[in-house]
């Protein structure tokens, strides 16, 4: 009897899966509550701009996304970022102010924009420099982001660059991050060089390459492309997973109120929805699931007609530290980040806003953004295209201890054969890592299946 699958979430996650267990000859079911498939992935156009409601981007670093594209039939479509215009301001005091060069992430490793910047005072930057001569004192527990960049560099650092940025990628609290799961990287430059700053400059030099690649790799027409390709790799169906319970040949789930069996599940849903399915079969892994926190947020795309517009368009955007934040967390100007996204004859601005605007309607949260964007950029154009799309508990937080809870949860899904689990609560929040999840899932449902 060939084998049943079944996928719970239709994201990118468990999009992947079923793509990759498509290939492998084995069609799986997919169940999604939501009215469209994609997860956070929504692509919309508009007066002739492309509008992207979740992430407008990937990593190009990391590959499985981009293998993804390329195996789709969509390599003719990727674009990169424009890096030569990458410059990203920091809200202090009301005022834009540049973001030095030379800083990785908030690791400085060039000495003159440093000087220059007013983004942190004397005192902050002399600590930044001293840093350089920390020594190696071994490998220490995981602690919370803000502890690690505090005994580095201190509180200014924290509060105008380094909180504003990871708020930027996770949507969180750095005194709640755990540093292994956030910036493993710098943990392990700490345990063997003491000094972040000397590490980053000691790693070895990549060569350039002819044509040089961008930071960020997206697709001409949106990301929502993806989805549309990934979409035929499964019988789709739209509603909630009630339950899930292990019976002799494998499992059967409770679907909007019928029984459906299946060989091997694929939980590809946000953690707590899945704690919710694994109720009855394992309380214990649905309790370590049901703690892994999650955070909201809300964007707001404004489009305007260019010779109405009264701010200069300089770099990429800006971002605003949580001691200057009202509701927007931040804003990127999209023409400049990635061509082809914006006619000639607009400008198109995409707001961040964290969950305190979630009690806010629509029109709140527009005239909300443009009264800040009015102090910050003195922007006092009347936009002529507005979207705004809500995403509540979206985004996974990796909390202090995050790394121990991953492992176990593994343990436990290694004890309940056929059982896996995909998503951004496990291993890393952006695109390729979901994709990279999906596609392990499915590969160990083939690995077993031809056992």
């Amino acid at each position: 009897m060939p084998q049943k699958a079944l996928i719970v979430g239709g994201g990118i996650s468990g999009l992947s899966a079923a793509y990759y267990l498509s290939k492998a000859g084995i069609r799986p079911t997919l169940v999604e509550k939501a009215p469209v498939l994609g997860g956070v992935i929504r692509t919309t156009i508009q007066q002739g701009c492309v509008l992207e409601a979740g992430p407008d981007g990937f990593m190009a670093a990391k590959p499985w996304a981009m293998d993804l594209i390329r195996e789709l039939g969509l390599a003719d479509q990727i674009i990169g970022s424009n890096d030569h215009s990458r410059i990203t301001y920091i809200v202090k005091h009301g005022k834009l102010v540049r973001l030095p060069d030379g800083l990785m992430m908030m690791v400085p490793t060039k000495i003159m924009p440093l000087v220059g910047t007013s983004l942190v005072g004397w005192g902050t930057k002399l600590r930044m420099g001293l840093e350089f001569f920390r020594r190696p004192n071994g490998k220490r527990p995981d602690r919370s982001v803000y502890d690690f960049l505090m005994d580095h560099y201190g509180q200014e650092s924290i509060d105008y660059l380094a909180e504003p940025l990871l708020a930027g990628v996770y949507g969180g609290d750095p005194k709640q991050m755990s540093v292994n799961s956030v910036l493993s990287r710098f943990v392990e430059i700490e345990s063997k060089y003491g000094s972040l700053t000397r590490g980053v400059l000691a790693a070895p030099k990549n060569p350039q390459p002819t044509d040089p690649k961008s930071f960020l790799w997206t697709l001409k027409n949106g990301l929502g492309e993806l989805i549309d390709k990934l979409r035929p790799s499964a019988d789709v169906v739209h509603g909630a997973v009630e339950e899930l319970q292990r019976n002799s040949s494998g499992f059967r789930a409770r679907v909007n109120g019928d029984w459906m069996e299946a060989d091997n599940v694929v939980l590809a849903a946000p953690a707590g929805d899945c704690a919710k399915v694994l109720g009855s079969l394992h309380p214990g892994l649905a309790g370590l699931l049901s703690d892994i926190p999650y955070t909201s947020s809300i964007t707001i795309a404004l489009g305007y007609r260019k010779h109405t517009f009264d701010h200069p368009l300089n770099g990429h955007g800006f971002l605003v530290p949580k001691l200057e934040r009202q509701y927007l967390m931040g804003c990127t100007w999209v023409g400049n980040k990635f061509n082809h996204r914006v006619p000639a004859d607009m400008v198109l601005l995409r707001c961040f806003v964290g969950g305190n605007g979630l009690a806010l309607t629509d029109d709140e949260l527009v005239a909300a953004a443009r009264n800040e964007l009015r102090r910050i950029m003195g922007l006092q154009a009347e936009p002529v295209l507005r979207s705004v799309a809500r995403w509540p508990n979206a985004m996974a937080q990796y909390t202090v201890g995050h790394q121990q809870r991953v492992e176990r949860t593994q343990a436990i899904v290694e004890t309940i054969p056929g059982l896996h689990l995909a998503g951004n609560a496990y291993r890393g929040i952006g695109i390729p890592d979901c994709v990279k999840m999906g596609k392990d899932a499915a590969d160990r449902i083939r690995e077993e299946v031809l056992a």
